[in-house]
């Protein structure tokens, strides 16, 4: 399992651990991954997903889970998290 927000791709980055005499040695920054069941109002169920807290904030602040992936762009969204999003867009088609 890749070391990678499902909602956002927020990833491992690299960088240098760098001592008081200015010895560099590679490090990596590790996100913040967290294991979360989201709810969506649209399926009127909870899915799970591992997703960093910035995106666990970002997904409090646009409304839920149906907010959030109708704004973000399939790019960067896992395929999981596409295809949730896709019934979504069904499920609210099909409402009206």
């Amino acid at each position: 399992m890749s070391r990678r927000c499902e909602l956002t791709g927020k990833g491992v980055m690299t960088g240098n651990n760098v001592s008081h005499a200015h010895n560099k040695t590679r490090r990596r920054f590790l996100p913040n991954l967290c294991h979360v069941s989201l709810l969506s109002e649209t399926l009127g169920r909870s899915v799970r997903f591992r997703v960093s807290a910035n995106a666990l904030r970002t997904v409090e602040h646009r409304g839920g889970l149906d907010g959030f992936l109708a704004k973000a762009k399939s790019a960067e969204l896992s395929l999981r998290a596409r295809r949730i999003k896709r019934q979504i867009e069904k499920a609210k088609v099909a409402a009206t």
